[in-house]
């Protein structure tokens, strides 16, 4: 249990996704993009990279949150968060992934400052793929 995200000192930054069917996710996560399942279930925890993605089904309200229900996430034409990964090599990413069953909405693009993609996970959550070019020479995203 030593790969589990709990800081000895300080805060460790995790995100939390509600999902439909935990396997399935876990799945996506693990195997898709590469992590490294730390606990499989209630929750289970991803860890990507330096970070861990928590995964559970959604609720009702608990005693530390009274009145506020998890809900499963309603995918379409609009977000408001989104995970954004980055990465050294967007192309050979790119290329692994959708090896491995990943859907991307486009292949990926040169912005100036960064190639960039995007892609969706088994609940329709938006995922950004990004690696820096312009960007470590100055050059910044257009506004």
């Amino acid at each position: 249990m030593t790969d589990l995200p709990a800081p000895d000192d300080g805060i460790l930054v995790t995100l939390f996704i509600t999902v439909r069917d935990v396997a399935r996710s876990r799945d996506f996560y693990s195997r898709v993009l590469g992590g490294t399942v730390a606990l499989d279930e209630n929750p289970c925890i991803v860890r990507l990279a330096n970070s861990w993605i928590i995964m559970n089904p959604g609720g009702g309200p608990t005693p530390d949150k009274p009145g506020v229900s998890v809900v499963d996430y309603e995918p379409g034409d609009t977000t408001s968060i989104f995970l954004n990964l980055r990465v050294a090599d967007i192309r050979a990413r790119y290329d692994q992934w959708r090896s491995r069953g990943a859907e991307f909405l486009t292949p990926p693009l040169d912005r100036g400052s960064e190639l960039r993609c995007y892609l969706r996970d088994p609940d329709g959550y938006l995922i950004e793929v990004g690696q820096s070019t312009g960007l470590l020479h100055g050059e910044h995203a257009a506004r």
